[in-house]
């Protein structure tokens, strides 16, 4: 993991150490789609997996998850239904 990765720009402010659910994305009421927080692909399909904050308001993609884990040092939890 280099630390001078183009994607990594303050994130860690709002996202170290959180729990993250893997999940299918869900839009929100107020969007249609959302961005990876690192690399900004789009989540757009229900079918697409990634990760997200508790509340569902940033979303990673599994690529940039996997990148990152270890620096951010994320927990993954299972969603309560």
């Amino acid at each position: 993991m280099n630390k001078d990765d183009w994607r990594l720009m303050g994130q860690e402010r709002y996202l170290k150490e959180k729990e993250l659910y893997f999940k299918n994305y869900k839009a929100s009421e107020n969007d249609d789609h959302d961005h990876c927080e690192f690399c900004s692909d789009k989540f757009i399909s229900k079918e697409q997996k990634g990760y997200c904050t508790t509340d569902y308001y940033y979303w990673i993609c599994p690529q940039c998850y996997k990148d990152f884990k270890e620096l951010f040092n994320w927990e993954i939890i299972q969603e309560k239904v």
